[in-house]
């Protein structure tokens, strides 16, 4: 096994998403309850990121086994990481991590649900499904690919670290997990324009293709929109810190990428800066407003 080209399809730049969300989940249990199992929330770490691992490397297998990782263009936020085209004798290696990840993400999913009861079941059912089925399915059904991502790190790892540090649904402010929901939909879904041909080609049907670049753009901003209002009505009313209105800076970000999705559609990829503030705003954003309502 190259380690070396098995870590490059784990895509580590990427990894960066999964403890901010875990944070955020971590920020408003901390609202509920002040005491905090750290066991429990680096097991949850721990996890969550098994789990975002396992998703970008049995993407990377499949994808080169279609033989889309070959017909991508390579950029630093979409195509693929293009490991495999250039060792194809790693592709076990890589299958292997991705199902070895997924066992891991199972038995601490099997420890937390002795412990806390099968309330936190569904979370882990929606979550293996998101893993398994994301490549080979969920790329097909156009609604469900746009909205999967939001899913499975906004609702599911915030929504879950604050179930599993309270032992309690009771007292989740139901509208922050929303805020990384759709602005990670929005960071999938324009990193998928500049592989639209090739993803035709392959059997996808993601959302730009099916709908158009028009159609995506206009959700982008409807996301973003949605995506924001909810950080300043929870201040408003009080519900997170007036702190957290500084959460709301990442917007311009979120603009600016909307500028270039319009202005270069299907091109996007050879402007990365608009894929780059993209990503800024995914990640920024939950991460002020996690640690704003921590200092709030």
């Amino acid at each position: 096994m190259q380690i070396k080209i098995v870590l490059r399809t784990i895509r580590p730049s990427f990894l960066v998403l999964t403890p901010v969300c875990v944070f955020l989940g971590l920020s408003i249990s901390l609202t509920k309850q002040p005491q905090v199992d750290w066991f429990s929330f680096l097991l949850i770490m721990v996890g969550a990121m098994l789990a975002h691992i396992s998703v970008n490397t049995l993407n990377e297998y499949f994808d080169f086994k279609s033989g889309l990782d070959l017909q991508t263009h390579k950029t630093a936020f979409s195509g693929g990481s293009g490991a495999l085209p250039e060792e194809p004798q790693e592709e076990n290696s890589v299958l292997i991590v991705g199902i070895a990840s997924a066992i891991l993400t199972i038995f601490i999913g099997i420890y937390f649900i002795s412990k806390l009861g099968f309330q936190l079941l569904p979370i882990g059912l929606a979550g293996m499904a998101l893993i398994v089925m994301y490549t080979q399915w969920i790329n097909r059904l156009p609604i469900l690919c746009l909205i999967s991502p939001g899913i499975g790190f906004g609702i599911l790892m915030v929504t879950g670290t604050f179930l599993v540090l309270t032992e309690s649904y009771s007292g989740l402010p139901w509208l922050i997990p929303l805020v990384p929901f759709f602005l990670i939909n929005n960071l999938l879904l324009l990193n998928q324009y500049p592989d639209m041909k090739a993803d035709t080609s392959a059997g996808r049907n993601t959302f730009p293709i099916a709908f158009g670049i028009l159609s995506s753009n206009s959700v982008y901003a409807l996301f973003l929109l949605l995506g924001y209002s909810i950080i300043a009505l929870e201040s408003f009313n009080g519900h997170i810190p007036t702190l957290g209105f500084i959460a709301l800076l990442p917007v311009a970000l979120s603009g600016f990428s909307l500028f270039g999705a319009i202005k270069h559609k299907a091109r996007i990829a050879d402007h990365p800066q608009y894929l780059g503030a993209n990503v800024a705003a995914s990640i920024l954003t939950p991460l002020l407003l996690g640690l704003s309502i921590i200092k709030g």
